[in-house]
């Protein structure tokens, strides 16, 4: 077993996988910048490594995460979600140095990396794939052509985009050449390359993912699947498990599908294989993420299955710890993604002092937060800042005790996502599970929500204003 871990991330993700090692009796060790200095993680773990120089740029150095890898005697590296976790040179580095990289080794993290390498084995394993480029577009003319004949709208997207980035929706050919410019002037700026390729866009599909685990001795198991499809510019705002959609013949043929790329491709540890499921239950190749993903609690509360520590385990050479005849759905799951935004203002980003936090509990609530009263919100990493997940035998059960959770779920100081949350899941929509990509952008009345915005000053400030008259 790994006897020390580097934790290659920050905030509530890297708050999960301490709690992951602590169970296995792994050393922890974390690195932060000075704007984390009072973070959550830095208490939680073993030990702690400041960073020198910009915040986020220091998350995005393999060299200085390595060298403080080796120099604290880690043995393995765990790189979370988002930052430099798909990156195979990073993977890489670590493998020259003699350190674990707790995901999968730089080949498969090559050639997954690639979004039409991995469009193209699917199809040659016999996966529908989304219409569209063979491969990566090469003048505004070859766009103009695929376009025609697949017809529009279609999806401009970076050949190695990750996170809802780099993708573009094209309504009709005079708006082709412009947007096919600019987007790959973001694939640069994001991902390093300016390669992209087109798609047919489906109109209002399903986001269908399923979370697979793999070990080093050729077992391949799968957890059923995660419904992702309530976005903002293509941005998960809201996971479930299992998919209301799927029949089970087109659940387990789904699942089927993902172990055969994951085998194909040799891949070992966790990852999510996805998939877009139109209106007629047609399902269509997307792509793999090779890493941990943010949405992993709502798989481990209908399965009861550890996600990270199985990814540990398999690190370390062990075999998956159980048969894939041992998991089964039980109940339902929903994660709400508590972002430091402004819902009202375009979701703007919003940072400061947590001047209140209270937590909601009781059975079947999960809180992976990374924020606490008086913590300061920095506004230099991405804005999340914890994860509600609800759980309970049936989707009706799940939604009431989501919307009483959101209730009790009170974060103060800055704006965060908390409130449409809960406008959200109190519509009957939601309630019939009747929601899509796009179905946010949709329905702009989800931003019409009443909410007090600080009651906490308010009372502060008419205290203060009364002891001043009385005198005191």
């Amino acid at each position: 077993m790994i006897r020390k871990v580097l934790i290659a991330n920050r905030g509530e993700v890297a708050s999960r996988i301490i709690r992951a090692c602590k169970e296995l009796g792994i050393k922890t060790a974390v690195i932060y910048p000075e704007v984390d200095s009072t973070a959550l993680y830095i208490k939680k773990a073993d030990e702690a490594h400041l960073l020198e120089g910009d915040p986020v740029a220091s998350f995005l150095d393999p060299e200085v995460i390595v060298h403080i890898a080796v120099s604290c005697g880690a043995d393995a590296v765990h790189p979370g979600y988002g930052f430099i976790s798909e990156k195979a040179e990073f993977a890489e580095l670590c493998r020259k140095k003699g350190l674990i990289f707790v995901g999968p080794n730089p080949e498969t993290l090559r050639l997954l990396g690639d979004k039409q390498r991995s469009k193209a084995i699917a199809k040659k394993l016999g996966v529908p794939v989304i219409p569209g480029s063979e491969g990566p577009v090469q003048s505004a003319e070859e766009a103009e052509a695929v376009a025609a004949e697949v017809g529009y709208p279609v999806l401009i997207k970076a050949s190695y985009g990750g996170g809802g980035r780099g993708i573009r929706k094209v309504e009709s050919p005079e708006d082709l050449a412009s947007e096919l410019a600019s987007a790959s002037s973001q694939a640069e700026k994001f991902f390093g390359s300016g390669e992209v390729f087109i798609e047919k866009f489906i109109e209002r599909p399903h986001h269908v993912e399923v979370q697979i685990i793999t070990d080093s001795h050729g077992n391949i198991r799968h957890l059923f699947e995660r419904d992702c499809s309530l976005q903002r510019k293509n941005q998960k705002l809201v996971e479930i498990a299992p998919s209301l959609i799927l029949d089970e013949p087109t659940r387990q043929e789904m699942a089927e599908a993902a172990m055969g790329i994951a085998r194909y491709t040799g891949y070992v540890n966790a990852g999510t294989v996805e998939f877009l499921v139109d209106s007629s239950g047609k399902y269509y190749f997307m792509e793999v993420n090779p890493r941990l993903q943010v949405e992993h609690p709502v798989t481990e509360s209908i399965t009861g299955i550890d996600i990270v520590k199985e990814q540990l385990r398999i690190a370390s050479g062990e075999r998956i710890s159980f048969e894939q005849r041992d998991v089964s759905i039980y109940g339902n799951a929903i994660e709400f993604r508590v972002n430091a935004e402004d819902p009202k203002r375009n979701f703007a980003p919003s940072s400061g002092r947590i001047t209140a936090y209270y937590s909601p509990g009781g059975t079947g609530v999960r809180i992976d937060g990374a924020v606490y009263k008086d913590y300061i919100v920095p506004p230099h990493f991405d804005s999340l800042i914890a994860k509600l997940t609800v759980w309970a035998r049936t989707w009706k059960d799940a939604v009431m005790r989501a919307r009483r959770a959101l209730e009790e779920f009170v974060i103060k100081g800055v704006k965060t996502t908390i409130p449409f949350h809960l406008a959200l899941a109190s519509t009957e929509a939601f309630e019939r599970g009747e929601f899509y990509v796009g179905y946010i952008e949709e329905h702009p009345e989800l931003l019409d929500y009443h909410y007090d915005e600080d009651p906490y000053h308010r009372v502060i400030a008419i205290a203060a204003a009364i002891a001043a008259y009385e005198g005191f």
